[in-house]
């Protein structure tokens, strides 16, 4: 048994999951698809829903593939990729301590899902009994490469742009407004001076 390896996967698998399913369903606390959606709209992330969607299955799937150490260099893509667009759209401009709302734990994160990628999840795993040569520093740079390019392109390239502003409708005016209006020129205007 690799002690080390199955604590890590036992403790960060389940959290992913967590975190994914506060956003999938609201549970443990979470806000679910239509609040977290609205969250990441006000990231630019649009439709807001979707993006929710998108993260929230990438993170859920991702604990779940690590945690029973199925796959491990795709968990660690999923992984990779919410946490990298979670530094690019909210944490990158506070620095790297979590105190100022910084990236740390993100970074620690990838790290740890790409070193579970190079060295394989460890026994007992799926991987160490199906597929023992799914790991190395190969897959761990494919991992952590496939999560920066999923992330960019599902924040750039698939996300929608703003709506334009809606100008305000044209209202038909009040015929006897105008006309009332009209009514107030016309007499100033044929008014003998020093009379209005």
């Amino acid at each position: 048994m690799d002690a080390g390896r199955l604590a890590l996967r036992g403790v960060v698998g389940p959290v992913m999951v967590g975190h994914g399913t506060q956003k999938l369903f609201g549970w443990f606390g979470g806000h679910g698809p239509d609040a977290t959606g609205g969250a990441f709209e006000s990231m630019g992330l649009r439709p807001g829903k979707r993006h929710a969607l998108a993260a929230g299955a990438a993170e859920t799937a991702g604990g779940a593939l690590l945690t029973l150490g199925a796959l491990t260099p795709v968990a660690a893509a999923a992984i990779t990729g919410v946490m990298v667009t979670a530094i690019r759209k909210v944490h990158i401009k506070n620095g790297p301590w979590a105190t100022n709302g910084g990236y740390e734990y993100n970074v620690a994160l990838i790290a740890l899902a790409a070193a579970l990628a190079e060295t394989g999840p460890g026994r007992p795993s799926v991987d160490a009994a199906r597929f023992p040569n799914l790991r190395g520093g190969r897959y761990a740079l494919l991992a952590v490469a496939a999560g920066a390019l999923g992330s960019y392109l599902a924040t750039e390239r698939f996300s929608e742009s703003a709506p334009a502003p809606q100008e305000e409708p044209a209202v038909p005016s009040d015929p006897a407004v105008e006309d009332e209006r009209r009514f107030t020129r016309d007499t100033t205007a044929t008014s003998p001076a020093g009379t209005a």
